[in-house]
């Protein structure tokens, strides 16, 4: 039975997180998963307990504070013209990941080729952000209900960078606060970059059903089998 370790607070790394536990005694694959806005890292260690049993799982908190265990990785208003976000607090977020990831690797003995990062709506959208501008740190990532930023643009590594990585993209039909346009936009740009990657739909919401973190979870296997 896994539990959800007390939160680490260490200057050593860039961000507070949890782990958990028991871990692995050596860890094959380290999964980063990131949570939503107004969400905290406790959200996905149901999803994290599904992984193999080799694989480290660590689940970082945002560092904006938005409310009582609620934190976000930037702050977003939903208008007539989309979602706009703070571009700044996006990018400050992105580099701090990267930072991590490459503390926790280092501290874990885990290189980049075992390393996936994954997240939930905002949280998808950070690991998108860190895979497609830092793709050295991570060999996969997923963007559950999520998209990739626009803004991200400027900051992409090249088609030579970004070859061997791993995307997926997992998207509900009917999800009401980012639509289905988004996965298909990100579909459709990761091709144009050369990523390879996986898409689907799903007959829900704004959620992370049933289906979607079995899918989910049987793209990772097959990662941790690479």
């Amino acid at each position: 039975m896994k539990t959800l370790s007390s939160l680490f607070v260490d200057p050593a790394f860039a961000l507070a997180f949890r782990t958990l536990q028991p871990p692995p005694e050596k860890p094959t694959l380290l999964l980063v998963l990131l949570h939503g806005v107004g969400g905290n890292e406790g959200n996905l260690a149901a999803l994290g307990a599904e992984a193999g049993s080799d694989t480290l799982v660590v689940l970082p908190r945002g560092p904006i504070a938005l409310g009582p265990q609620a934190f976000g990785w930037f702050r977003v208003a939903f208008s007539g013209n989309g979602p706009q976000i703070v571009a700044s607090e996006a990018d400050a977020s992105r580099r701090m990941l990267i930072d991590f990831i490459g503390q926790l690797q280092r501290a874990h003995g885990i290189d980049a080729a075992h390393t996936v990062v994954a997240g939930f709506s905002q949280g998808g959208i950070l690991s998108a952000s860190v895979a497609l501008t830092a793709p050295e740190r991570v060999a996969a990532f997923a963007v559950l209900a999520g998209r990739i930023l626009p803004e991200l643009e400027p900051q992409l590594a090249d088609a030579q960078r970004l070859s061997t990585l791993r995307g997926y993209i997992a998207h509900g039909m009917y999800d009401d606060k980012l639509p289905p346009s988004w996965a298909q936009r990100a579909d459709d740009w990761l091709t144009r970059l050369g990523v390879a990657h996986e898409t689907k739909l799903y007959p829900t919401g704004h959620e992370l059903g049933t289906a979607m973190r079995a899918d989910f979870l049987a793209w990772l296997a097959r990662h941790d089998r690479r």
